[in-house]
């Protein structure tokens, strides 16, 4: 934690929020470091940098290469922005709409500055169920590039991946930002995660199973896509309802 003078007041609420995170990722808080700058830092600035350290066995390392065609992608919802697109966030919210932080928008019940601060969610809890007893082959965490650019990470070369739209519900946060800032829905794939923050990859005979076990945890969630064999460069395809792509 980097500031111009130490500022008790700021720095006590954020390591209260980091405390927060640390038991809600069941992880502890085992150091830290503090550097006072004046004159690098204007008032009321700072600078915070982290990092988490995991541990797992060999035998347990979920990495994708069980994937086969025919596992399926279950998504669990995201709380909001996740931290991603900030650049165009700022960009249509403050200079197309001219919104202060605290303008209060009726999509949200809340500020559009309370909104785009929602903390990121944390899965460390819901994910370490999950893979206790449940084949889980892949996980992908939805962060910058969206869906396609962090599930290819995880998917064989010789599978792609095809995406049921309109399969999940997507926060009104996200249509404000599309409709207001006329973002096609190429572009809002690939900057934001579009309500879902965490994307399992399961063989289709554990589909319910694995919903099953996300609902006991008062989790929703939901059977987004599939995984099918590669016939093309489009690593990541869509289709409808109705099967249209």
């Amino acid at each position: 934690l980097s500031m111009g003078n130490l500022e008790t007041g700021i720095a006590t609420d954020i390591i209260k929020g980091i405390g927060e995170g640390c038991k809600e990722a069941d992880c502890a808080l085992i150091g830290g470091e503090t550097a006072e700058m004046p004159g690098f830092y204007k008032q009321n600035e700072y600078d915070l940098a982290g990092f988490v350290v995991g541990l797992v066995d060999n035998n347990k390392i979920i990495d994708g290469s069980d994937i086969r065609v025919g596992h399926r992608l279950i998504g669990i919802p995201s709380s909001g922005l996740h931290s991603n697109g900030f650049s165009l966030v700022r960009k249509i919210c403050f200079d197309i709409l001219k919104l202060e932080v605290d303008t209060f928008i009726s999509e949200f019940d809340q500020t559009i500055g309370e909104e785009l601060l929602t903390p990121t969610r944390i899965y460390s809890k819901t994910v370490q169920l999950l893979i206790r007893d449940l084949p889980i082959h892949g996980l992908a965490h939805i962060t910058g590039g969206g869906i396609e650019e962090n599930i290819i990470r995880i998917i064989p070369k010789a599978c792609n991946i095809l995406m049921h739209r309109g399969s999940w519900d997507i926060p009104p946060v996200f249509n404000f930002l599309q409709q207001a800032g006329k973002v096609s829905d190429k572009e809002m794939m690939r900057t934001f995660n579009n309500g879902i923050g965490m994307i399992a990859v399961v063989p289709e005979d554990a589909v319910s199973d694995v919903l099953g076990r996300l609902s006991a945890m008062k989790e929703h969630s939901f059977a987004i896509g599939e995984v099918v064999r590669r016939e093309s460069d489009t690593r990541v395809a869509w289709t409808d309802s109705d099967g249209t792509c």
